[in-house]
Order: C-alpha cells, then sequence, then structure tokens
C-alpha cells in the first residue's frame, strides 16, 4: 500500500516560519513599553511652575508665588486660590501637592509613585511641586 509523503523542502520552510513567527512574537510581546509618565508628569510639573511664576498676584502686584511666599499671612490668606488655581492647571486625573516655605496645598504625595517634580527659588524660599496620577 503506497504512502503519502510531503516533500521535506516544504516541511521546512513550515518548520522556519513557525521559527521566525516565534522569535517575532516572543519579542514583540516581550519587549516592556517604555515609561513614559515620569516624563509627562515633570512637564506638568514644569509647566504649572511656569503658570503660577507668571500668574499676577491678587494682592501685592507681584507674581502669585512671590505673594504666598511672603508671609505666613499671605500664605494663609491665598492658600484656597493657590489651589484652585492648579487644580485649574492640570488635569482632572493629576493630583499634586505645591510646599512652600509656609505650608502646603494639595494633596499629600504618596509612597512609592512616580511623581514629577518642579522647584521654584523666590526670595522668600523654594516653592516644590509635586505632581502625580490619581
Amino acid at each position: 500500500m503506497p504512502r503519502a509523503q510531503l516533500p521535506l523542502s516544504l516541511v521546512e520552510v513550515a518548520l522556519g516560519a513557525t521559527l521566525i513567527l516565534g522569535v517575532t512574537l516572543g519579542f514583540a510581546l516581550a519587549t516592556p513599553a517604555p515609561d513614559t509618565r515620569g516624563p509627562q508628569l515633570s512637564a506638568y510639573a514644569e509647566d504649572t511652575a511656569t503658570i503660577l511664576q507668571t500668574d499676577p498676584a491678587r494682592h501685592n502686584g507681584t507674581t502669585r508665588l512671590g505673594e504666598v511666599v511672603s508671609s505666613e499671612r499671605a500664605f494663609d490668606r491665598e492658600r484656597g486660590e493657590l489651589e484652585r488655581r492648579v487644580e485649574r492647571i492640570l488635569p482632572a486625573n493629576v493630583l499634586f501637592n505645591v510646599r512652600t516655605p509656609h505650608g502646603s496645598v494639595g494633596t499629600p504625595v504618596p509612597r512609592r509613585t512616580t511623581t514629577g517634580t518642579a522647584t521654584v527659588p523666590t526670595s522668600a524660599g523654594s516653592v516644590r511641586i509635586e505632581v502625580w496620577y490619581a
């Protein structure tokens, strides 16, 4: 009784194609995507700092940051407005903490989370802005 046989070259092509497909899928699926969260968060923090440095003050004619760091009394008076302003600047899914020499506004920074930061030197001390995804 005669048996049907596949040509050997056809078997080699099928095995080669399977091997190449397996290696390609291994690289495609096993390679982690680059982490773009850190750079994006840093950009949010820098943008927020830039806007706050150029926003006019509500009372003393300097900038918003200059006003909130000028004294503890000014910080207490402007705390709510500073928090509302930063909330309007950042996307809804980004939380923040703005730390001044006289206090902080926003949410406390969680541990073990990727954050973006910006530090702004002022005449009364540094202002540190940290942002992270909710």
